[in-house]
């Protein structure tokens, strides 16, 4: 049994991660701002009141843990909304930055001292903020911070191999979540499994790649 914390756990893909490594054995450790009926009938360990854009929130995760090493930590938290070139709302792009690029990068060095040897750590991202996959502009604040939360994970990894914890950068595909609108391609479950499957192959020899759920290799 490993432990595996996760942000952003209350719903969505966070939530069926949750599940799904509950229903295999793990223990986790779920984080959210305020929990739902649904995670709470998870009967996992839950943390409300993580803010991953709060420093003070994310210390409360901290404190939590505790000395526990943390086997998977799972950065799920994420935040969409829609800018075009002609309704550039920067509070709202900032606000996606802080959630989507820093919260992840605030949520591991909190937790850094958790994460030992074997540890891993997975940045769920999205292809939006792949360059090279970019063939329809718009969603400035979405693929810009989700561009900054992959060029951290790449750090990471580099940061972290020394220390034998590998990182994952992961796209969970088109999803149907609240989101999302419920629109999309798969299924929380089907994009959880695949997450999983990710992680578990996951090296340090393999770690600071970008991967889509189904196992495709994405572009920068």
């Amino acid at each position: 049994m490993g432990m595996v914390c996760i942000s952003g756990a209350s719903r969505g893909i966070g939530l069926e991660l949750a599940r799904q490594y509950r229903d295999r054995g793990d223990h986790v450790v779920a984080a959210c701002r305020k929990a739902t009926d649904g995670l709470k009938k998870l009967g996992v360990e839950v943390v409300e009141g993580v803010d991953v854009t709060d420093e003070a929130a994310v210390s409360k995760l901290a404190k939590a843990v505790g000395k526990r090493q943390v086997d998977v930590l799972v950065n799920c938290a994420g935040v969409l909304s829609s800018e075009s070139l002609v309704d550039l709302d920067f509070d709202r792009m900032r606000h996606q930055f802080e959630v989507n690029s820093l919260g992840s990068l605030r949520v591991t060095a909190a937790l850094r001292p958790n994460l030992g040897d074997g540890s891993k750590v997975a940045i769920i991202t999205s292809r939006m903020g792949s360059i090279d996959d970019n063939t329809s502009g718009g969603r400035y604040g979405y693929r810009m911070s989700k561009c900054a939360v992959n060029m951290a994970g790449r750090s990471l990894a580099h940061d972290l191999k020394d220390a034998g914890v590998a990182v994952a950068i992961l796209h969970p595909g088109f999803v149907r979540t609240d989101m999302t609108g419920h629109q999309g391609l798969v299924d929380p479950p089907e994009s959880a499994a695949g997450l999983i499957a990710r992680i578990d192959e996951l090296t340090l020899e393999t770690s600071g790649g970008f991967w889509h759920a189904n196992g495709e290799r994405l572009p920068w």
